[in-house]
């Protein structure tokens, strides 16, 4: 394969906690996140506006945005589900702005109390007051290959609600595995079809390791063009409205691969491997990366 560029989003900071039992200081949150980008990271999830009483996780918000560095070519993305969400995201300083979309409407009531519907009329609002705030905007169409309610979920579904969300002009669609349900093959299948159907739509993934098949769909995903990747230090994460969702994709066991195959992501993978050591410290518990155990290969231990 030749040698070629492609972006990770860090989500550590955003999904990576917002399913821990406790809640991160907000000194620690900005230590994690000065930890994230001195290791080259460029795009990261810094926060979510949401409900605190839902995810008293994300509650101080505001508070972690007020003292991040800023820097040209550096964006922290805010999470939002609604108007009320956004407008705090853009008072808070957030120059990107992500929204989801659930492929079900059980599983988008669950998680953001309107149908599926809905939410996509929220999303065009949104993308078109950000545009005109010259906000970037973008959206994820979360339980892509599967539904914990609904079940299996049809690549059609998939593509439909990516076609209307595509009037909303965002700088790229995002495909997410949240409960872990897809397989290489599903990956494929759908990316080669998005292609398709919206040519010159930059394509993001986001997979869950839920069925330890996470690895191999980034494999997938990266060999059917996807241009960005989502991955969280340690493999840490998952969503609180999701029975048994467990973490993300270990951005250092992700860059590991992407190294061995000749794919620059800018991102130091030694300063990675520390800094889920580090978030190890502070759990006082194992995360569930496999380099934060076994190190780079070559490389110290």
């Amino acid at each position: 394969m030749p040698i070629r560029k492609l972006e990770i989003v860090e989500v550590g900071p955003r999904d990576g906690l917002q399913n821990e039992p406790g809640v991160f200081a907000t000194s620690a949150k900005i230590e994690f996140i000065n930890r994230i980008v001195a290791a080259g990271t460029r795009r990261l999830e810094a926060t979510s506006f949401v409900n605190p009483k839902q995810v008293p996780q994300m509650a101080d918000a505001e508070a972690v945005m007020k003292v991040l560095p800023r820097r040209a070519g550096l964006h922290y993305i805010g999470l939002v589900l609604n108007r009320r969400g956004f407008d705090r995201a853009v008072a808070a300083g957030c120059d990107e702005i992500g929204m989801v979309v659930f492929s079900t409407d059980t599983f988008n009531e669950r998680n953001q109390g309107v149908t599926m519907r809905e939410s996509l009329g929220d999303w065009l609002a949104m993308a078109a007051a950000a545009h005109a705030a010259g906000i970037r905007a973008q959206l994820t169409i979360s339980g892509a290959f599967g539904c914990p309610f609904e079940g299996e979920v049809a690549p059609e579904r998939v593509i439909a609600i990516a076609r209307e969300a595509a009037d909303g002009n965002p700088i790229e669609i995002a495909i997410a595995d949240t409960i872990g349900a897809g397989v290489p093959s599903q990956v494929t299948d759908l990316l080669r079809r998005l292609k398709d159907a919206l040519p010159g739509m930059p394509l993001r993934c986001h997979f869950h390791n839920t069925r330890n098949t996470g690895i191999a769909n980034a494999y997938a995903a990266v060999e059917g063009g996807a241009s960005v990747l989502d991955a969280s230090v340690g493999g840490i994460g998952g969503c609180p409205f999701a029975p048994a969702a467990t973490g993300n994709i270990p951005t250092e066991d992700l860059l590991y691969m992407l190294q061995r195959m000749g794919i620059e992501t800018g991102i130091d993978l030694d300063q990675t491997i520390a800094t889920g050591r580090w978030l190890q410290q502070q759990f006082g518990r194992p995360v569930p990366g496999m380099l934060v155990k076994a190190g780079s290969f070559p490389g110290t231990h």
